[in-house]
């Protein structure tokens, strides 16, 4: 196994255009603490920073059989760092000043209009299933409120199974459609 800590940059670069995955943890070993303080200390979130530094080597992996460099490694590396930190800030600030032009709009809590919207619902669906015939009404009570099966509730009602698939083909419908038309009053 090769002991890439006495390459220098150059031979590390030429290793790393061949993939030489042992060059590029070097190089990475070598720069990713240097590269993470001056994000950092520039951005001022670990958070942030770690995602410049990761994405620039992710960068360079991907990159690496297309680098030639006119400077060094390191310098190359910094640069990176200055442009991706620069992008990051512009990319904040982009989104305070979004966030400030919401302005109160941002701060409206909607859940009481939508509690009174929910409770408008379930009164509405109470007088549909009210409204059902008897026997329909009773058979998808027991359905879904009480959560029995078609072959129980026709065991305790004393009919067949299809008649009690037909009680509640029949009330889903009406309910359907009657839900259906109240919410487009709504909207």
């Amino acid at each position: 196994m090769k002991d890439y800590n006495s390459y220098n940059e150059s031979q590390l670069l030429s290793l790393l255009r061949e993939g030489d995955h042992l060059a590029f943890t070097e190089i990475y070993n070598r720069y990713w603490k240097k590269l993470f303080t001056i994000a950092g200390h520039k951005l001022k979130s670990f958070e942030d920073a770690e995602e410049v530094v990761q994405n620039i080597f992710v960068t360079l992996w991907n990159r690496r059989a297309d680098l030639y460099l006119t400077s060094t490694l390191g310098a190359y590396l910094a640069v990176s760092v200055k442009y991706r930190v620069i992008k990051m800030l512009d990319k904040q600030h982009n989104q305070q000043r979004y966030l400030d032009s919401l302005g109160s709009q941002a701060l409206v809590d909607d859940s009481t209009a939508d509690w009174l919207n929910f409770m408008e619902l379930k009164q509405r669906l109470e007088k549909l299933v009210a409204d059902l015939p008897d026997k329909c009404q009773l058979v998808y009570k027991m359905s879904r409120e009480s959560g029995m099966s078609q072959k129980q509730i026709a065991a305790e009602l004393n009919i067949s199974e299809k008649t009690v698939e037909a009680h509640l083909g029949k009330a889903t419908k009406t309910l359907k459609v009657g839900l259906n038309n109240f919410l487009m009053s709504l909207l």
